[in-house]
């Protein structure tokens, strides 16, 4: 079966801050008049879900009731056989599976049975803003090891400024973001052994975000950090959802796998005790429906209009953007613009380069709050036709020496 993945979605009045935030603070502004928003800024698709999940919610909610529930076994089996398939996870079973709300609950529930507030976390730069929020918000301090890029343009974790602020800051918890957002790298196998390792040599115990996991461009391969040695799968608290895969935000729920039964034990002792963290029903059968054989179809044609996105965005940048610069990602659907040569030629600050992304509709986001000092962060979830009218826009009327 085909998926329709170049339709234009109407989202106005559908509960989508991706075009109904606009001009209201917190989100781009609002376009000018005679220009149409293309969202191109929060975190999710402007895509349909898939069709399997749309008919589970709808099967569930002909049922009238939803009163307090437990999970049947098909929830944990779903997950075990995905993850089985599309990851080689081996001896996963139900036990080492549990439900968050929300990655970054599920982080700060890890967080809190490894370290005291106060406690410095190790962190890669740039930094997704939720991580900062959250860790902030909540007592943690973060050291941040920027990514470097090697003599082939890859971004790349830097082992040795690792190491010395692992030393010099006694850090005893490291969040790993894999594929990393918003850079889009993601981690080969020998990569992960070796920052495992020297996780090993300072008893380092690591937080994995793999939310993106499922969205890895074509050419690429997801390696999940607890495989890569047997410490990594003791020592690894590793978070999922089917949201940024099947762009179900909207209906909350995560999962952690976690195989150390202390550490399990623990996490779910911590994320219990706001009597908050409860499963909702439809998000349950939003899983089930999205861990078929016809959502894995799905997903595998998404990655193929994904990996067609990135290159032409990528290759229109290179050949009609002089002095803006950008990196081929290997996964996720966003792209982190660096702007600063541009600017400095130019003259002008992110700030006017955002203002006049927006005035034209195109609602990127700013790359400053995920540490990017002059950099946009876009969205490129779209129908093909809406970022090509996106960039054809920043062309005309953003980076141009026309006033």
């Amino acid at each position: 079966m085909r998926y329709d993945f170049t339709s234009i979605m109407d989202r106005h009045g559908r509960d989508a801050i991706a075009v109904d935030g606009l001009g209201k603070g917190f989100a781009p502004g609002a376009p000018k008049p005679g220009f149409d928003p293309i969202p191109m800024w929060v975190a999710d698709m402007n895509f349909p879900t898939c069709p399997t999940i749309t008919q589970a919610i709808l099967d569930r909610a002909a049922h009238p009731a939803f009163g307090y529930f437990s999970p049947p076994e098909a929830y944990y089996e779903k997950i075990i056989s995905w993850h089985s398939r599309r990851n080689g996870a081996e001896n996963l079973r139900a036990e080492h599976i549990g439900y968050e709300n929300g990655v970054l609950g599920g982080v700060l529930s890890a967080l809190n049975v490894l370290c005291s507030r106060g406690d410095k976390v190790l962190l890669h730069s740039p930094t997704y803003i939720g991580f900062t929020k959250s860790l902030t918000s909540n007592g943690y301090s973060i050291v941040h090891s920027p990514l470097v890029r090697d003599g082939a343009g890859v971004w790349r974790m830097d082992l040795a400024d690792m190491e010395r602020k692992i030393a010099e800051n006694k850090i005893h918890a490291a969040i790993l973001c894999s594929p990393h957002n918003p850079m889009g790298r993601v981690w080969e196998r020998g990569e992960l052994e070796e920052v495992m390792a020297l996780f090993e040599k300072y008893d380092v115990w690591v937080i994995s975000d793999e939310i993106w996991s499922d969205l890895i461009l074509e050419g690429n391969r997801h390696v999940p950090t607890q495989s890569v040695s047997p410490w990594a799968r003791e020592h690894t608290a590793a978070f999922y959802a089917p949201s940024k895969t099947f762009n179900l935000a909207g209906l909350v729920g995560a999962y952690h796998i976690v195989y150390n039964p202390w550490l399990r034990h623990r996490m779910e002792k911590e994320s219990a005790l706001s009597h908050y963290n409860e499963m909702n029903v439809l998000s349950m059968h939003a899983l089930l429906g999205a861990y078929t054989p016809e959502g894995e179809a799905w997903v595998e044609q998404l990655r193929k209009v994904l990996t067609g996105n990135v290159r032409f965005a990528v290759d229109y940048i290179s050949r009609r953007f002089p002095g803006v610069e950008t990196t081929h990602p290997q996964g996720t659907y966003m792209l982190f613009v660096d702007c600063s040569r541009w600017c400095e030629e130019h003259g002008m600050t992110i700030d006017q380069v955002e203002r006049r992304c927006w005035n034209v509709g195109v609602a990127v986001q700013d790359g400053r709050m995920f540490h990017g000092s002059c950099h946009l962060r876009m969205n490129l979830a779209l129908p093909r036709s809406r970022v090509e009218e996106a960039l054809g826009r920043m062309e005309q009327y953003v980076f141009t020496d026309r006033a």
